[in-house]
């Protein structure tokens, strides 16, 4: 029976909930179609192409993960907000792979595309995880990209299933958040020299 009553919005959270399910990389409009219960053409009502789509499952993704890491750490600081912020986006990747992996596939296509500010919510709350190890501001920028490449590194990889070394996978988190944690408060000025040369002054899109 066909599903009355879609619009943007509802295309693409059916679409995130799809590509959650089978995987961003098997997305298709004939896929969704047949989930909403609906012949592809409609679709291209809501969204102009499948590229669209996608596009707008990404920007839904950046701005969710950016929430849950708020949330989580609002009212922490130091360690704390650390370890809230890390649980709470390895959470996000976990129960939602597909759009998390649609996030990090798609490029802003201009000034006013709304994925720029939805990736500048994700930066500034891991930003605001890092707030209260009044970091340098010359080691902030190699403190988020090493706060990005590791909870991004970890959580995927579990999504995936990759860990299959016989250890608990929540302890080996809780000990890489504790290892991250000392290293931040030792802040290591004399290891990590300010860096000179172009790419080094902005970190408004990708750290």
């Amino acid at each position: 029976m066909p599903r009355a009553g879609l619009d943007p919005a509802s295309v693409t959270e059916a679409g995130a909930a799809l590509v959650d399910e089978i995987g961003f990389d098997r997305l298709s409009m004939g896929l969704l179609a047949e989930r909403l219960g609906v012949k592809t053409p409609s679709l291209y009502k809501h969204v102009s192409s499948q590229a669209d789509l996608a596009h707008r499952i990404a920007v839904l993704a950046m701005t969710e993960v950016a929430d849950a890491i708020r949330d989580a750490i609002q009212g922490r600081t130091g360690s704390e907000a650390l370890a809230a912020g890390a649980h709470a986006m390895r959470t996000y990747v976990l129960q939602h792979p597909g759009r998390y992996a649609a996030g990090n596939a798609a490029r802003p296509t201009g000034p006013d595309d709304p994925l720029t500010p939805a990736v500048g919510r994700v930066l500034a709350s891991w930003a605001a995880m890092l707030h209260g190890y009044r970091l340098d501001p010359d080691q902030e920028i190699h403190a988020l990209r090493m706060l990005r490449s590791i909870l991004h590194g970890f959580a995927t990889l579990e999504a995936i299933g990759s860990f299959q070394i016989n250890a608990d996978v929540d302890d080996s988190f809780t000990w890489m958040i504790g290892f991250i944690d000392q290293g931040l408060k030792a802040k290591w000025p004399d290891l990590i020299p300010a860096a000179d040369g172009p790419g080094t002054s902005s970190p408004a899109i990708e750290v």
